[in-house]
């Protein structure tokens, strides 16, 4: 597991690339986009603390804990978040994915679907990870939901696991993907992204036959 090199990993729908300080501009925009900040169970940074956050994961990425990753759009060209590889353990080949975000108008897109096919497949195929971590807040639905529906399963709750800056105390919900279900798993969400395209370019046949009915 190499954790030095963070590598560009590149889809149909997206690219996921090392994460910089030239990313910020974007990243901004991101956070703005639904006022991702605003929920109190994430950790997204405010639009004046992004730099702040990048320089931050870039220094776990040098002390060899993180490897962050700029979620770019191939649509638009617009870096429209953020994900991490994070509390790896190369002597175990596990790892977590996770302190991920995305702007409200990338939400159920297929932008995430195809980020985590390409995480957990770098994961598992060139790594050859024994098993994936997914964390979230005990109050983020939404959040547990998605990992779900991913193919993860859930572990258990580790209780007051974390304090926020307001004092609070977090639950956090732990799931897995472990080496043996991952065929499965990739499978699954390659039918997802197929699915979301049978449907895309059949909006687009009806709109073309209407123009010309």
């Amino acid at each position: 597991m190499d954790v030095v090199q963070i590598p560009t990993l590149t889809g149909d729908r997206v690219t996921l690339e090392p994460l910089g300080r030239e990313h910020a501009e974007d990243l901004r925009a991101a956070v703005a986009d639904g006022d991702l900040w605003r929920t109190w169970y994430t950790n997204v940074p405010r639009p004046t603390e992004v730099e702040a956050h990048v320089d931050r994961f870039l220094a776990e990425h040098a002390a060899g804990t993180m490897m962050p990753f700029a979620i770019r759009d191939r649509s638009t060209g617009r870096v429209v978040g953020m994900t991490t590889f994070l509390n790896i353990e190369v002597p175990h080949r596990r790892l977590e994915i996770g302190a991920t975000f995305l702007g409200g108008s990338a939400q159920r897109t297929g932008i995430n679907t195809e980020a985590k096919l390409l995480l957990l497949s770098h994961a598992f195929d060139t790594w050859d990870a024994t098993a994936v971590e997914f964390r979230t807040h005990w109050h983020n639905h939404g959040s547990r939901a998605a990992v779900l529906a991913l193919g993860a399963k859930q572990d258990g709750v580790l209780r007051n696991h974390r304090l926020g800056p307001d004092g609070s105390r977090r639950d956090t919900v732990v799931f897995s993907i472990i080496d043996a279900e991952w065929p499965t798993v990739r499978l699954a969400l390659q039918e997802r992204l197929a699915a979301r395209d049978r449907v895309a370019g059949s909006r687009a046949e009806g709109r073309h036959t209407g123009r010309h009915a």
